[in-house]
């Protein structure tokens, strides 16, 4: 049974949703066009899958803003791959990444996509981040403190937008991401998620650690 929360969120979800695919269907239709054309492959990026409520495994849709098989591509390259880990991961100077996806990614238009996600009930507008299984099994051995923030975090669903996304993204570590979003789980509301779905658009044309 969902409580009056989980069920006005749902209805939140479903209805922003379909609202962000007509809005943004014209943005999504040129970022779908310009990957073709300058970078032959699949147009939705082909990641590993990430760890959704109750560590259930999910794909998530993201625009591709990559070579094709970015991810081999990075384990082919272990330098590259130790730095990717270093840097929370992301990297600075990414070599995987096509012309014009820089743009792409700064801009979030590679997100998108993810309100399929959010209408397919993998994932709602506003929650924690969606972690790569590597993700959270290496940093959880290097930050053993972290492990009652993944517990929590991983008891609801990940979100398009969340606390960390607004407050600064990829410039906030490991230890601090996993914390707001626990803390996120903890104190979450329909007010909470409005506040932080105001505060995006914001985040997103100050494009504060983006990569």
């Amino acid at each position: 049974m969902l409580d009056s929360y989980d069920l006005a969120k749902r209805v939140l979800d479903i209805v922003g949703s379909i609202v962000g695919l007509i809005l943004f269907s014209p943005i999504m239709l040129l970022a779908a066009i310009y990957t073709k054309l300058v970078s032959p492959g699949p147009v939705f990026a082909d990641i590993p899958e990430r760890i959704g409520k109750d560590s259930k495994k999910f794909r998530m849709y993201k625009f591709r803003s990559m070579i094709p098989n970015a991810h081999n591509y990075l384990l082919q390259h272990p330098e590259l791959y130790e730095e990717y880990k270093r840097n929370s991961y992301k990297l600075e100077n990414d070599p995987r990444i096509i012309k014009g996806g820089s743009f792409i990614r700064r801009t979030s238009i590679d997100e998108l996509p993810q309100f399929i996600n959010i209408l397919k009930g993998d994932m709602s507008l506003v929650g924690p981040r969606a972690y790569f299984p590597f993700e959270l099994r290496d940093q959880q051995l290097e930050f053993p403190e972290t492990k009652p923030y993944v517990e929590k975090l991983l008891t609801i669903k990940p979100g398009l937008t969340g606390p960390w996304q607004v407050s600064g993204r990829s410039k906030i570590g490991f230890v601090e991401r996993t914390r707001l979003d626990a803390d996120y789980a903890t104190k979450r509301s329909i007010l909470y998620d409005l506040s932080i779905v105001l505060k995006t658009p914001l985040a997103v044309i100050q494009a504060k650690g983006a990569a």
